[in-house]
């Protein structure tokens, strides 16, 4: 028998939103013989909250052939050269840093960043704010866009703002326009065979849907994976503590700046997404430290919105991941396969990669089940790569103003990576060629945690020359080894710990 004859010859996607309509194009641009259907309830309303890419996004158009004149109209598109970080740190002149997506010619210049960051811990006071050696940190700064006006002959990184809902309302009609059969029901039950394969869904109206294969974009609900096949979630809660946010709408400015912006408050942070129409807001918060009315407060305060008629949004998350994304004959797309908070702006670029890396795991497998343990390791592996990036956020933040940041500064539930990370910017001399060395620049290079740690002025080993030790007095010495200790590195005792940071 040949292995196509085991190519699925129908698929069903239940539930819609962005993450189910980017999984039909990619499956239909990628499997032109095989019948798509799409199934999403009226009754039930998308999250539509995430307003931002990575590059990514920018692949996946580019992979269904749809230009930016076509779908960026439609959408109230902007571009995006990165995220600024406001307020995350109270240490002079790092009160803010642009973290920017990578451009070619930047290979000229992070060389001089990093001998800088290594400058500036050996005691010298060199320049190593990240906001000075990057080109998308210059346009942004300027109010320029990624594409140059004439002929630029590098590549430029960028992502995009958009409204979710009109990015969903986009891709179901290219899909449709393709053949895709999109049903109006809701799911009461999922019907499986003796070896636990889905076979079909039960709808509201006792009609049964089957198909050979099932994609789970039901959002945290997760009806296939996680509620049908019992496949167990791994929460992040004790890596971040956010757990909710509330969401409000401004009037957009007359200059429009191509970079979110996230600005840290007293329990979480919030952000600022430019669309040609409007901002998008929101205020992403642990519900252990505040109450969701508080945080709308502190939200309309920040945003000058309290004398204002404009109602408030409120979302809780589910934050973590599926042990497994493939199951059976089940693959879990978006929300329903896990989430991490939105401070990176990822979750379109794991949609992206969890169906683009399964169509091929799928095809080698002979569309079998053979290289499914491949593929969830392999997502996995992008899940915690990730989450770690943002844990260091939280955990090398530089404020102590409130409870909330003091106890993430102070989180020890760290992973073995994250921590080797964090022992390599405190130690090492060479720090991106030991992080490719050790195989840690999986998910975020090393210019990027240095444009995170550096941004926040949290430079672990300012090391000053003999004749300054001396005179320097035991409380400077423990400013220096405060974010040491804060990263809970493995030193015996704190006396170990100082002689790491001075010289002999």
């Amino acid at each position: 028998m040949s292995f196509d004859a085991k190519k699925p010859k129908k698929i069903l996607i239940v539930g819609g939103g962005t993450a189910g309509w980017m999984a039909a194009n990619l499956i239909m641009a990628h499997w032109g013989d095989v019948e798509v259907c799409l199934l999403e309830s009226s009754d039930i309303g998308a999250v539509g909250v995430g307003e931002g890419s990575t590059p990514h996004l920018k692949l996946f158009f580019d992979a269904m052939g749809v230009s930016e004149s076509e779908w960026m109209p439609r959408c109230n598109a902007t571009y995006k050269n990165g995220i600024y970080f406001s307020d995350w740190s109270f240490v002079p002149g790092h009160k803010e840093y642009f973290h920017p997506f990578p451009a070619q010619v930047d290979d000229l210049t992070v060389p001089m960043f990093f001998h800088n960051v290594k400058a500036r811990m050996q005691g010298e006071e060199a320049q190593a704010h990240p906001d000075h050696y990057f080109l998308e940190s210059y346009l942004t700064h300027n109010n320029l866009g990624p594409l140059a006006a004439e002929c630029f002959p590098f590549s430029v990184g960028y992502g995009y703002h958009f409204d979710s809902g009109l990015l969903g309302q986009f891709l179901a009609e290219k899909a449709i326009e393709k053949g895709l059969t999109r049903i109006d029901g809701t799911v009461t039950e999922v019907v499986l065979d003796s070896e636990g394969h889905i076979t079909s869904v039960r709808l509201g109206d006792d009609s049964l849907l089957d198909a050979d294969f099932f994609i789970d974009c039901s959002g945290f609900r997760s009806l296939l994976l996680q509620g049908a096949l019992k496949v167990s979630f791994k929460s992040y809660k004790e890596n971040l503590f956010n757990d909710a946010a509330v969401v409000l709408p401004t009037e957009i400015s007359e200059v429009i700046t191509p970079a979110t912006r996230s600005t840290a408050l007293s329990n979480g942070w919030a952000w600022k997404i430019p669309l040609v129409n409007r901002y998008g807001n929101g205020y992403v918060y642990s519900s252990n430290y505040i109450n969701a009315d508080q945080a709308e407060t502190q939200l309309r305060q920040h945003l000058n919105l309290m004398e204002v008629d404009v109602d408030a949004r409120h979302l809780t998350m589910k934050v973590g991941r599926a042990e497994k994304h493939w199951e059976k004959n089940c693959l879990a797309v978006g929300l329903s396969q896990g989430f991490i908070e939105p401070l990176e702006a990822t979750a379109l670029a794991l949609t992206f990669d969890t169906v683009m890396l399964f169509m091929r795991h799928y095809e080698d497998g002979h569309f079998t089940n053979k290289f499914e343990r491949e593929f969830n390791d392999a997502i996995n592996v992008k899940f915690e790569a990730v989450r770690d990036y943002i844990v260091c956020h939280y955990k090398a933040n530089q404020r102590v103003d409130t409870e909330y940041w003091r106890d993430n500064a102070a989180n020890t539930n760290l992973s073995e990576r994250l921590r080797a990370i964090l022992n390599l910017w405190a130690s090492s001399e060479t720090f991106a060629k030991d992080m490719r060395a050790q195989n840690l620049d999986v998910g975020y290079q090393a210019k990027s945690w240095a444009c995170l740690l550096a941004g926040y002025g949290a430079f672990p080993r300012q090391r000053p020359n003999k004749s300054q030790a001396r005179a320097s007095s035991h409380a400077d010495m423990e400013q220096l080894a405060d974010f040491i200790r804060r990263c809970g590195l493995n030193f015996r005792d704190h006396n170990e710990l100082l002689a790491h940071m001075l010289p002999e």
